[in-house]
């Protein structure tokens, strides 16, 4: 039995070791690797090599254009590989491509000869124009190296982050008898903004929260820490009785210990059976809220302070009912006070375009309000609109 075991054993050993064994087993090698480092290429964690050695490949074919047809392939083309390196490339890898085109550089000028006596020669324009795409092309490739991510997915993660910035801002679905609307205008036409909307329904779904906030600076700015604070704001959310909101809210930016940390946010806790709220405000514009008795706008003011300016802050609330009929509109500063007007001449060309919507619903309202109120505004404006159909 053992016998026959060792002679099965040989026999497979000599069919594997066949040349057509042996080379079946290369390829597979030589294709994992290949996909492995294609993959880790694409994750940012492999090596260049692949891409490199396409764009050495390139520059000798592009040498030996020029020199065959110099007026239809000029040697600025080499600018070309250049930049597909800048965006490609590790900084160490980018040197090495650079190296193989100076060398194309002396070669064409060589062969083409002396550029006073030809007119598609290679000029002291021409090596100018090659250095200072590498120039560029390696600033962009330390700034991707510093990064960490490769060009392709740079686009992707700012993609992916402004649609969760998008996510976060959604209000959650009311029951019949309410309509929400949210509109947020970033500064200066950008996709990222420093005002969020965190909400949430809580106690069995009765309630509605909606927390919105004004973050300092605008823009890019201030989205980064936008989307932190919405994180945290919308893990505290819920979790925390509505009076400990803002205090947790509040210590959370403290501890941060950013040079410009401080944020204004206001803090809405609705009671949707009976229409019951409460607002709390950490140093927000007050809310606005129109009785469909008298068709007037009266102001909601809550006393406190801003967000991460000092530890032990007390905030009060002011509280408030929605009748059947009635709305009530949340925003942030940028929508009514600029250099050229102060809060209360903003709220009042907000409420008077308002008056505008009573008759005819408030659906539709918040992004046109936006238009009409602070269009060519560069800073972030966001508008809440919360109304119970009479």
């Amino acid at each position: 039995m053992a016998v026959r075991r060792e002679r099965r054993a040989r026999k497979q050993r000599s069919a594997a070791e066949t040349f057509p064994a042996r080379l079946r087993m290369r390829v597979h090698r030589v294709r994992t690797a290949v996909r492995k480092s294609g993959v880790d290429y694409f994750r940012g964690d492999g090596s260049d090599w692949i891409a490199l050695a396409a764009l050495l490949l390139t520059i000798p074919l592009i040498t030996l254009c020029t020199i065959l047809d110099p007026v239809w392939c000029t040697p600025t083309v080499l600018v070309l590989p250049i930049v597909a390196g800048g965006l490609v490339l590790r900084p160490a890898s980018l040197l090495g491509l650079y190296a193989a085109a100076a060398v194309a550089l002396i070669v064409e000028s060589v062969q083409l000869g002396p550029y006073s006596e030809r007119a598609a020669g290679v000029t002291p324009g021409t090596v100018l124009t090659v250095a200072a795409c590498g120039f560029f092309g390696l600033l962009i490739a330390q700034f991707r190296s510093r990064v960490g991510v490769p060009w392709r997915r740079g686009g992707t993660m700012l993609f992916d982050l402004r649609e969760r910035i998008r996510t976060q801002s959604r209000l959650p679905k009311l029951p019949p008898g309410w309509h929400r609307e949210m509109a947020l205008r970033p500064a200066g036409g950008q996709s990222f903004s420093g005002d969020f909307v965190v909400a949430a329904r809580t106690n069995h779904g009765r309630t509605l929260e909606v927390v919105l906030t004004d973050v300092s600076g605008k823009g890019m700015d201030a989205a980064s820490r936008a989307l932190l604070l919405a994180g945290a704001f919308s893990g505290l959310l819920g979790s925390l009785p509505p009076h400990a909101f803002l205090p947790a809210a509040n210590g959370y930016l403290l501890r941060q210990d950013w040079d410009e940390g401080f944020a204004t946010s206001i803090h809405l806790v609705l009671d949707l059976e009976s229409g019951d709220y409460e607002l709390y405000s950490a140093g927000h514009p007050p809310g606005l809220q129109l009785s469909a008795g008298t068709g007037r706008w009266e102001e909601k003011a809550a006393e406190g302070p801003l967000l991460g300016v000092y530890d032990g802050a007390d905030f009060d609330a002011t509280k408030g009912t929605l009748r059947p009929g009635d709305v009530l509109m949340l925003f942030t500063d940028g929508l009514v006070e600029t250099s050229e007007r102060d809060i209360s001449e903003g709220m009042d060309r907000l409420t008077g375009e308002a008056d505008r919507y009573v008759q005819g619903g408030f659906h539709g309202a918040a992004w046109h309000l936006i238009e009409a109120v602070a269009k060519d505004v560069n800073d972030d404006r966001a508008l809440l609109l919360l109304c119970r159909d009479s």
